[in-house]
């Protein structure tokens, strides 16, 4: 505590440990004063006796009915007199300090002249004007009365110090403490408000901010609108200020003029040679607080939350709660934090950080406290992506922050965060964990109708090309948090990382229960357009991510392609063998001739085999228009050219007319364009088919 006690009764114990200090501030070492003792003597009974003589003749002046002159007195006249009292006085109290004069019988008493106490009334008065004048902060916009003020100011503080600290003024000028005293309180009383008032209302610039495209371009590109699970790759509104770069310092925040600055550096200055400068820095402390958080609120819409309450919140509300709190870390790192330590040390010269630490280190325990509560709550597959923005926003905006921080709150600091993100890294291989376990045990035993892509399979792909987007940081999450041994599982490939082996491992869990899936369908040909319609999804998704095709490689792609075509060979042998099998000759020619009721049951056959093949593939579904077309081509390259060949051969034999309306049922274009109607999923198709038949 700096604060001089207001009562002068009160032992001066405390006032003693700035005497060192006001002393040698109100004398120094000048050389005009090495006679000290014997010169201070002199001017003194110089002054007394001018004093007397001049009361003497006025009396008379009075007696003989005259007027005695008026001396207009200001508070500047009176400051160059009182400099001079204070020098001397300082002198007496160093000349007659360990009680010297006593020992050699000198009397050390001192007499103040009487114009102090006209300062002293002359300087209150300025203050009754300061504080009823509207508005009541105009006087520090000019700067002589800044000057004029705050010299006053320091001139009682300077002249409370010596009288407490002087033996002749305590035993002989009592009233003139108390009088002095009561001023230098009203004084700090006026410039406490008064820094009060300069801190909070005068920000006149807004901190600058621009938009970090980082999040959202890594959003831009997830395929969400066949994504089972949209809200959780829904956009993060993530923004981040300018960072500070080379030498350029941050003039946004706090946004204070340079004026001002200097006007709050001067009070506190003053406050503080006052012993009021505790009172002082307590001001600061609470109005800095105060207007920090209501920035934060302003800016980043951040409002503190517990742990208890992060543990309480439904998953909507904590998912907007962690992009608040990722812009938030991410501003006080670059902007604000770094802004307040700037501030402290300008206003409070030699600070050292202790003000910029009790106002911001609460709030960066806080930060990292939310950040290991969300670590904390239910895990599920949805918040993953957002326990990875937190882990990112402390791996990158915490190193900035901790060096603001003197070395015993960093260690502290660096403990929290290494907590917290061991926390949410642990929490992140868990949740892949449970990514296999959900693919492990979906055993639904509905098939999906016409073997389209099954759910199981967009939401994985989607989730696992989304996660890729953050592969750099999951590659150090596995590496550094993972806790999960398996030795009983094949070895990691030579070359894959844990995150890359975690991807294959996830991949092949997925083929797997496909596979089984796959089985149940009871119609061969539909099994294979299952396998090739997850397939191709799987692929597609892989080759349109950079960053999961990086880590699947080009080996695995080629190797996938290769099992479609199979399938693809697979499909076009049950369904399409069949068929070509009536447009073969045998069976229809003996000795030579044609043998017309073979030929008629084999148009009869092909025609019925053909309907029901195009009644049930129209229903079927292949949503990729690649391979939809290619499966359509590939059927078209095997089936008209037979048909045509097998129509010139042996369609002359049926007589034309009724015969041929009868066996002869479509010609190859007909066939063609019927083709082009499988795999669209209508099951209306039939009757569109005899449409275009007749047409």
């Amino acid at each position: 505590m700096e604060k001089n006690d207001k009562d002068p009764d009160h032992d001066d114990k405390s006032k003693g440990d700035e005497k060192g200090d006001v002393v040698s501030g109100a004398h120094g070492s000048d050389d005009a004063h090495q006679d000290g003792s014997s010169k201070e003597n002199v001017d003194v009974g110089n002054a007394e006796t001018e004093h007397d003589q001049t009361g003497d003749n006025n009396v008379d002046k009075v007696s003989q009915g005259e007027e005695p002159p008026e001396i207009h007195q200001t508070l500047e006249s009176l400051s160059e007199e009182l400099d001079q009292i204070l020098t001397s006085l300082s002198l007496h109290k160093e000349d007659h300090k360990d009680g010297g004069t006593e020992e050699n019988g000198e009397d050390d008493y001192f007499q103040i002249p009487q114009f102090v106490g006209k300062f002293l009334d002359l300087f209150e008065d300025k203050l009754s004007k300061y504080d009823t004048g509207e508005p009541k902060t105009v006087w520090y916009q000019d700067p002589e009365e800044v000057s004029s003020l705050l010299e006053a100011v320091d001139r009682v503080s300077k002249l409370m110090s010596l009288l407490l600290n002087t033996k002749s003024c305590l035993d002989h000028h009592e009233p003139l403490i108390n009088h002095a005293g009561s001023i230098q309180q009203r004084a700090m009383a006026f410039l406490e408000d008064e820094f009060r008032i300069i801190l909070e209302e005068s920000v006149t610039k807004e901190p600058t901010v621009v938009t970090d495209d980082s999040n959202s371009q890594r959003r831009s590109t997830a395929d969400q609108q066949d994504h089972q699970n949209d809200a959780v790759v829904s956009q993060d509104q993530d923004q981040m200020l300018v960072p500070e770069c080379g030498d350029k310092e941050i003039v946004e925040y706090p946004g204070y003029p340079e004026e001002v600055v200097g006007v709050l550096r001067k009070i506190a200055e003053k406050m503080k040679g006052g012993g009021y400068g505790w009172e002082c820095r307590e001001v600061y402390l609470v109005g800095r607080r105060n207007i920090l958080m209501r920035t934060l609120k302003h800016d980043c819409e951040f409002e503190k939350v517990s742990i208890d309450e992060v543990q309480r919140m439904s998953w909507d509300t904590l998912e907007r709660e962690i992009p608040i709190w990722n812009k938030t870390f991410k501003d006080c790192s670059s902007l604000f934090f770094p802004g307040e330590l700037k501030l402290a040390e300008r206003i409070f010269t030699g600070d050292e950080g202790s003000l910029f630490c009790i106002i911001t280190h609460g709030l960066a325990i806080q930060f990292l406290g939310f950040a290991e509560a969300v670590a904390m709550t239910k895990r599920s597959t949805e918040k993953l992506f957002k326990i990875l923005d937190i882990y990112e926003t402390l791996r990158d905006s915490f190193p900035a922050m901790e060096e603001l921080f003197p070395e015993e709150l960093r260690s502290e600091l660096r403990n929290e965060v290494a907590s917290a993100r061991s926390r949410l890294g642990e929490t992140a291989i868990h949740i892949f964990s449970d990514l296999e376990n959900s693919i492990k045990s979906d055993s639904s035993k509905t098939p999906v109708p016409g073997g389209a892509v099954h759910p199981l399979t967009r939401y994985t792909m989607n989730y696992l090309k989304y996660a890729c987007e953050y592969k750099d940081t999951l590659e150090q999450v596995f590496k550094s948090h993972s806790k999960m041994e398996r030795e009983e599982e094949e070895p990691v490939e030579s070359g894959n990382s844990a995150f890359a082996s975690q991807l294959m491992r996830i991949m092949e869990l997925l083929d797997g229960n496909l596979d089984v899936k796959s089985k149940q369908y009871k119609d061969i040909p539909l099994s294979c357009i299952f396998m090739m319609n997850n397939g191709r999804y799987i692929v597609q998704k892989i080759k349109g991510s950079a960053e999961i095709h990086e880590v699947m490689g080009d080996t695995w792609c080629r190797r996938r392609s290769s099992e479609l075509r199979t399938y693809h060979k697979n499909y076009q042998r049950e369904t399409w063998g069949k068929l070509l099998g009536f447009l073969g000759h045998e069976g229809l020619m003996h000795n030579g001739k044609i043998v017309k009721p073979n030929l008629k049951e084999r148009f009869k056959s092909f025609n019925a085999t053909f309907d029901e093949i195009h009644k049930t593939q129209t229903t079927w579904v292949v949503n990729d228009e690649q391979l939809q077309s290619e499966l359509r081509v590939s059927i078209t390259a095997v089936m008209i050219p037979a048909y045509r060949a097998f129509m010139a051969r042996f369609g002359q034999y049926l007589d034309p007319g009724r015969q041929t309306e009868k066996y002869v049922k479509y010609q190859p274009e007909d066939i063609e364009d019927l083709i082009d109607q499988l795999f669209e999923g209508n099951t209306s198709s039939s009757s569109t088919a005899t449409a275009k038949r007749r047409t």
